[in-house]
């Protein structure tokens, strides 16, 4: 059985993470926790993304968005002003899940939209780091791109 292959890519200053503004963020920096979560996920075939660039982040959905069996995405900033993001997502087949560390909705009111949201099949806010396990769990549960089950 093939391993199902998901992408997971975070955007602008998440690759502070651990040590930017850990009272929202917290203390751990994603590497560390992106090992932790692959040794949670035998059956999948994790891999990881991450960059400050808009371009780089387009491209990288472009390259994995038909082959992938999904997409976890935390596109930092660029959730909010971003509709070239949201193209990329809505361009291709692999299934997308919208995570944010921190609760959104809780914070500046320009961070309560969401330009990705619409394209994505389920957006996941405030949970911390946890957020991301429960996306792949999602993603986990969806028909794969070899599957000839409907989604």
């Amino acid at each position: 059985m093939t391993k199902r292959q998901i992408l997971i890519i975070n955007g602008p200053n998440l690759n502070l993470l651990g040590r930017r503004q850990p009272e929202i963020y917290g203390n751990k920096g994603f590497e560390d926790y992106f090992g932790q979560l692959s040794g949670l996920f035998a059956e999948a075939s994790l891999s990881y993304f991450q960059s400050n660039h808009e371009g780089d982040l387009i491209d990288k959905i472009h390259e994995v968005g038909f082959t992938y069996d999904g997409i976890v995405i935390n596109a930092g900033a660029y959730t909010h002003t971003s509709v070239a993001l949201a193209d990329a997502l809505s361009a291709v087949t692999a299934p997308a899940v919208e995570v944010h560390i921190s609760n959104i909705h809780a914070r500046e009111a320009f961070r309560h939209h969401s330009y990705l949201s619409p394209v994505c099949k389920g957006m996941i806010c405030g949970l911390g780091l946890q957020g991301y396990e429960l996306a792949v769990r999602f993603l986990m549960g969806l028909p794969g791109k070899d599957s000839t089950k409907p989604a």
